[in-house]
């Protein structure tokens, strides 16, 4: 006999050996099953549950498995001739399990050949396959709706940039912003992001020494990645209008920031609302400078269109007011 082990004591009885793999076979919960050259059962060890042995009955291919599994393993035992030869079967018997055959020809003397076949159990290995074959696909949808909105933001700041220093500065703000919008999606494992994270992850940048002067209300909405992705962009447009145009530091007036779950016709929605004071100094053509900027567009149009919702903006000189409503079940 040919032992393909990498070490034994010859001086050990083979008994002994055998007792091992046995006792190692039905510890780790193996299925083994040995045959003779006519198909007869030697031996069967640990079969799963599923596929229990008949008292009294001999085994066979069909009393174990049933007759469907049974014809395929007959098929594919038929064509295994000589020592070496191998082939393994795949079957799906119900209860979203997967479970694989592996038969062997084997020598076990100079005139004795056995048929040997492992049963593996790879539910769990087929499940992870699949899961990660939809998170694959998932990452790849979620990766174009990204390139798709970077284009926008590319194309929409080339339309109103006049120089190409004024297109770099406001296009790397607002690409800085997706991306940190991003990272507060990818953090929850795609499930979106908290409307006060995304506020607070844009203050930070803009106004870090002065956050006290913006005051954020209401619930802490878990918003969809799609809609946290563009909320994201539309809280730095206001952030930067308010700190480019307005006079909120100087005057130290406070913007109100607020998000809440309203009871619509058609459903639940969400509502975020921006109320910025202006002081004096800033109120003459403060409209007319906001308005003439890509940011009007981001906060009027992509935003609102993007998240199915609906906009009121109002530029006026008491102050900005931005108010937008959209569906609270919103996928991507």
């Amino acid at each position: 006999m040919t032992h393909r082990l990498t070490w034994f004591e010859p001086r050990r009885a083979d008994g002994q050996l055998r007792e091992f793999f046995i006792a190692a076979l039905l510890d780790i919960g193996a299925s083994l099953t040995l045959q003779d050259a006519d198909g007869h059962y030697i031996c069967i060890t640990s079969l799963p549950p599923r596929w229990p042995l008949a008292a009294g009955e001999e085994p066979s291919d069909d009393s174990i498995f049933g007759p469907e599994i049974g014809a395929q393993l007959r098929a594919l035992k038929a064509g295994l001739k000589n020592p070496g030869d191998g082939a393994n079967l795949e079957v799906e018997p119900g209860d979203d399990t997967v479970f694989e055959f592996r038969c062997r020809m084997i020598r076990m003397s100079a005139d004795y050949v056995c048929l040997m076949t492992v049963l593996v159990d790879r539910t769990e290995e087929r499940r992870r396959e699949r899961l990660l074959r939809a998170l694959l696909r998932e990452v790849s949808h979620r990766s174009k709706n990204l390139l798709a909105i970077i284009q926008s933001i590319a194309f929409q700041t080339a339309r109103y940039s006049g120089t190409l220093d004024y297109f770099l500065s406001k296009f790397r703000g607002r690409l800085h912003a997706l991306s940190t919008s991003q990272d507060l999606v990818t953090d929850s494992s795609w499930r979106g992001a908290y409307f006060r994270d995304l506020v607070r992850q844009q203050l930070e940048k803009y106004v870090p020494e002065t956050a006290n002067l913006v005051r954020i209300k209401g619930e802490n909405v878990l918003l969809s990645p799609n809609a946290a992705l563009h909320i994201g962009l539309a809280l730095h447009e206001l952030v930067v209008n308010a700190v480019s145009h307005g006079d909120f530091i100087g005057t130290r007036s406070i913007i109100d920031i607020s998000c809440s779950r309203l009871h619509g016709p058609d459903g639940e929605e969400i509502r975020v609302i921006w109320e910025e004071p202006l002081g004096p100094s800033s109120a003459p053509g403060v409209a007319a400078t906001r308005n003439a900027r890509f940011g009007s567009t981001v906060l009027e149009r992509v935003v609102p269109a993007s998240v199915n919702g609906r906009v009121v903006h109002r530029l006026e000189e008491g102050g900005v007011h931005y108010e937008l409503t959209f569906p609270a079940e919103m996928h991507d």
